[in-house]
Formats: C-alpha cells, structure tokens, sequence
C-alpha cells in the first residue's frame, strides 16, 4: 500500500545468465507438459482461492463466513514467480530485465509446542532479487512483487500468531505482510504472483498502511457482514522486525465492513474501509528522497491521517459447469485528508475473470488514477513538477500445468513526473507453487 517511485536506476543491461535461466524455464515446462495445459481436474478455484496454510491470517473477503478448520500439524508451501519486463515505448530505455521473488509460507499448529490448535503459528520467509522496470515510467511500481520488501536483492521474514474461534473469528498478532492478504480479494486477486502486477490494483495504495505491518488483525465474519479492525505501527516493518523502536510514530488502524450481497443471482462484495494514524510526519520509507519535502517547508507539519475507501466486486457471469469460475467487474474511490498523507484521492475500475473455454486461466484489464496530495504538490514544484498518474494494465495467464502458470501483461502508464511522455511496458510473468 506504499507508493514508490523514481527509483534509482539499476544496472541498464540484464544479466545474461538470468534471462537464459528464465528462457530455458519456460521453454522446458511449455514443451514438456503440454497435455497438462488442458487438465481440468483441481478442484474448483483451486489458484485462486485460500488454502489453509497459505497467508498468516484467513482471506480478507472470504466468499461466505468462515468456519473452523481442523487444524494441521504443520505445512509448508512455496510460491516462485520470475519476471521478466521492457519498456517498450516511451521516455525510458527498451532495456530487457530479469527478476524473481520466492515466498515461503510454514504453519505450525500450536499442539507442536502441547499447545490448543486453535492457535497456529506462522513463518513467512521471502526473497527477491534481480531487477525490474520499477521507476523508469512512473511512480507507482509496475511491478509488486518486485518492489516489496526492497530495492536490489532483498530478504524479509514475518513472522505471527494467530487464534481462531469456532465462529471463524481470529485474531493475529505479530508481523505480517498485507499481500499475502490481497492476494485474496474477489474477482481482481491481487499480490503480484497472480493478477496485476501493478500496484494500483495488486495491493491497492493508501499511503497510510505500509506494505509490512507490525501490530494485531481482528477479523469477525458474521452470516450479514465481515469486520475487520487491524491496530499497528504506521512505520513500515519490511526488512525489519518491527519492534526495534514500535509505534514511536504514533498507532494506526483500519477498519472495515464488507457486506455480502447478490444480484440477480450473482454473488458480489460492498466494502467501506477507514483508515488513518495519529502520525504527524510523511511516510518517507514509502517515497524516494526527491518527493521527501525539507524540514520547515510547510507539509507534515500537523498530527493526524485519515481516510475512506469504497470497494465493490461483483461478478457478473458464474459458471454452473466450473463452480467458482466465472468473471465480474470491481471497483475502487479512495479520499483522505491529504497532509501528512502523500496520497489525497483515487480511483481504479476493471474487469477479471475466467474464460469459459479454459477456466483454470485468467484475464484481467483496469484503469486506474492516483493523484499526488496538493500541497505536496506545490511544495515541491521547484524540485520536480508533479500531476495525477493514470494508466491501463491488461494480462492474460495460462495454467501450463498444475502447479505452472504464465502470464502475459502490457501496462500504458501517463508518469505523475509531468516532464515524462506516456510509456509502454510489456511483461512476462511465469509462477511456479510447491
């Protein structure tokens, strides 16, 4: 939920061996497996829905109240995705770059220390390396996945417990990385290893909850309605372990309500989310020094973040053939009250799905626009001029195998960076689970 930016430029050649690794894969799985692009025998919505032991907390919009599960005594999976990505049009240089992203997520039940199993511990080791398109167009990261939890080769861990009730309620206390809890939302997915890969819509930025965050998440699903309320530390927890110095920023929270409803037979999810912090400074660990403003020059200058969100989801074709398949459209307006937020509105719109004919794939296209807060603005016009960012982003990922999937994407993004023209950057993205 950060926004980056004008990042340092990395190394402008890719690493020759890296993109043969990446050819190679690719090459390798298409020719070897081509019966298993069409096997439709996992069971339904088996990509994208949760698995048990897959995020350190349950889905942030589950399709129906959850209920207890019987708890495992421990498992272990694995996602690897590789990247590959050009700008293709535009300011930036056609440079060809190769990165990759492993993330490692163990739950151990809690009877592994004698203990209830209604209370589950869990590891989420991560490591990224390589490089990406990130900065060269826009602010905001093209690629997700390659942006958390660093710049350049980065390794991250988080690390949290969580305890579950018989009416699905759960409480998880410790350090969590929100994608994992993105990755989940109806109809659009998110998180970068499937769906978008941009920012607006992978894990949607509010400039007020970090990408990493270090506190507790109480979620309550009810037969009406699923609340939520999180309370952590505004300052971001990647590549920390978020108690070296916690909540000496002030606290934060979110909160939410997410109703489901269905229309003419079709599910579909209403969202209100509120957000803010009592911080008083500009969330710098999410902004390159150029959009940092100097002490005394009048931003970040008063206590207090706040802002709301309006989401929807709703899917509008369900296939009866495919349970769980099908495609809608989804939706997002964002509004805070600007200073000390970097962010004041935005909005993204799209459409994501299945197609009937191979529904082990996904398509998706949105638009999106995010605009920088005013007074930022103009307390940096002498450094850089700065106006709203927009953009497109289209992909389309074919299940190669069961556990391989490859996506295609294009993203035309307009750069809040007003000297920059429109650039065009293609991509591809092939996702491996264990």
């Amino acid at each position: 939920m950060t926004i980056t930016a004008i990042s340092s430029r990395a190394s402008r050649r890719l690493p020759l061996l890296r993109a043969i690794s990446f050819v190679a894969a690719l090459f390798s799985l298409t020719v070897a497996m081509p019966a298993a692009a069409q096997d439709q025998s996992a069971p339904p919505d088996a990509i994208s829905s949760p698995g048990p032991q897959q995020t350190p907390a349950p889905a942030a919009l589950p399709p129906q109240p959850a209920k207890p599960a019987t708890a495992r005594p421990d498992a272990v999976r694995v996602v690897w995705s590789q990247f590959l990505d050009i700008p293709v049009s535009g300011d930036a240089d056609s440079t060809l770059r190769h990165g990759g992203k492993v993330d490692v997520y163990i739950d151990i039940a809690g009877s592994t220390f004698g203990i209830d199993d209604s209370i589950t511990f869990h590891l989420h080791p991560e490591f990224k390396y390589g490089e990406s398109a990130n900065g060269t167009i826009g602010l905001i990261p093209s690629n997700t996945q390659l942006f958390y939890p660093g710049e350049g080769d980065a390794f991250d861990l988080n690390v949290n417990v969580t305890k579950k009730w018989k009416s699905g309620a759960t409480l998880t206390v410790g350090k969590v990385n929100v994608l994992d809890l993105a990755a989940f939302l109806p109809v659009v997915g998110g998180g970068g290893h499937e769906g978008f890969q941009n920012l607006s819509m992978a894990l949607p930025p509010t400039a007020i909850v970090p990408g990493s965050i270090t506190g507790a998440l109480l979620q309550v699903p009810t037969k009406k309605a699923l609340y939520r309320l999180w309370v952590f530390d505004p300052v971001s927890s990647s590549r920390r372990s978020g108690l070296e110095d916690p909540f000496s920023q002030g606290v934060a929270f979110l909160s939410s309500v997410t109703l489901p409803v269905k229309i003419g037979g079709k599910r579909g999810y209403y969202a209100l989310k509120l957000a803010g912090s009592t911080r008083r400074s500009i969330a710098d660990d999410a902004l390159p020094p150029v959009l940092i403003p100097a002490p005394g020059s009048g931003f970040a200058e008063r206590r207090g973040e706040f802002s709301a969100v309006l989401a929807m989801y709703q899917n509008l074709v369900e296939y009866a053939e495919h349970p769980g398949k099908g495609w809608g459209v989804f939706g997002q307006v964002y509004l805070s009250r600007g200073d000390p937020t970097f962010l004041d509105r935005s909005a993204f719109i799209g459409v994501a799905g299945n197609p009937r004919a191979r529904p082990d794939d996904r398509f998706g296209i949105a638009w999106f626009r995010y605009s920088l807060t005013d007074r930022l603005v103009r307390v940096l016009a002498n450094r850089v001029a700065l106006e709203d960012e927009e953009g497109l982003e289209a992909f389309y990922t074919v299940q190669v195998a069961q556990p391989v999937r490859l996506t295609a994407s294009v993203q035309v993004i307009d750069s809040a960076v007003a000297v920059r023209n429109t650039g065009v950057i293609a991509g591809l993205r092939l996702t491996t689970r264990f």
